[in-house]
């Protein structure tokens, strides 16, 4: 029988923004508007594998950024029941300051990233301030350290990770993030990741404005759509609404509003 597991999306931050802020194009409605920008961190937990997608951004990124949490990534993870020496895989999308902090706090699991993604991130398009923005060199110092004690995995393209558990390079939004599928007892789900930042990012195909490769972000929403059993099997990287359409995970006092189960 085929492997299921089960997906959690924990949200640990959010930031104010205005509704055209988050469109490349001109978008209906009033473009001062009021749209979060929530951040997650998402978990796949099955009977082989613990595996976190991604860890947020780290205490000197909030500080830097003037960014709050709601509580930080790993207390997200302690509260759901899985302490950071439990988890044996790391999924990293993409190397931003949002997704990429915290690497240092998991120190036994295996870090799995685009090979491309490190070679974005380490060259000549750093020297580019509209895009080296998004980066924190603290991130990916700890990354380089970690390559070279051999624990990080470098991936080209499509990756198996586990019997249901697959990684998929799409770019876009950076040239090497890559999409996270996993078999679920209610389908393919595919943790998109800032591949779409917003359901309607995918809808209007409008797609969020930090762009590496607008061809390669178009060309990832038609990958998504084929990996995922349905459009609500996606689930996009900063949508409040994913807080709305999924289940409060019951996670103990204290826990609720936090832990959301997808699958």
């Amino acid at each position: 029988m085929s492997t299921t597991y089960q997906v959690f999306a924990l949200k640990y931050a959010t930031a104010d923004r205005v509704r055209q802020s988050n469109f490349l194009h001109p978008v209906d409605g009033d473009p001062a508007a009021p749209m979060a920008l929530d951040f997650f961190v998402w978990l796949v937990v099955g009977h082989d594998a613990t595996v976190l997608v991604d860890t947020g951004f780290s205490a000197i990124s909030a500080l830097a950024r003037n960014r709050q949490y709601l509580l930080t990534p790993m207390e997200a993870v302690r509260r759901l029941g899985y302490p950071p020496e439990s988890i044996g895989d790391v999924v990293i999308s993409h190397l931003h300051y949002d997704h990429a902090g915290n690497i240092d706090q998991f120190p036994e699991a295996n870090i799995w990233v685009q090979d491309r993604e490190v070679r974005y991130a380490t060259g000549d398009c750093m020297c580019d301030p509209k895009q080296n923005h998004f980066f924190s060199t603290d991130d990916i110092a700890i990354l380089i350290r970690r390559l070279y004690r051999g624990n990080v995995r470098l991936v080209d393209g499509f990756h198996a990770l586990r019997d249901g558990i697959e990684l998929h390079r799409v770019g876009g939004h950076t040239d090497g993030l890559q999409v996270v599928r996993v078999r679920t007892a209610n389908g393919w789900v595919v943790l998109a990741s800032d591949a779409l930042h917003y359901y309607e990012n995918l809808a209007r195909r409008n797609p969020f404005p930090a762009i590496y490769s607008l061809e390669d972000m178009l060309t990832g929403y038609e990958r998504i759509l084929a990996l995922a059993d349905s459009e609500q099997h996606i689930v996009p990287g900063h949508d409040p609404e994913v807080c709305i359409r999924y289940p409060a995970a019951a996670v103990g006092e204290g826990g609720e509003g936090f832990a959301f189960r997808v699958a």
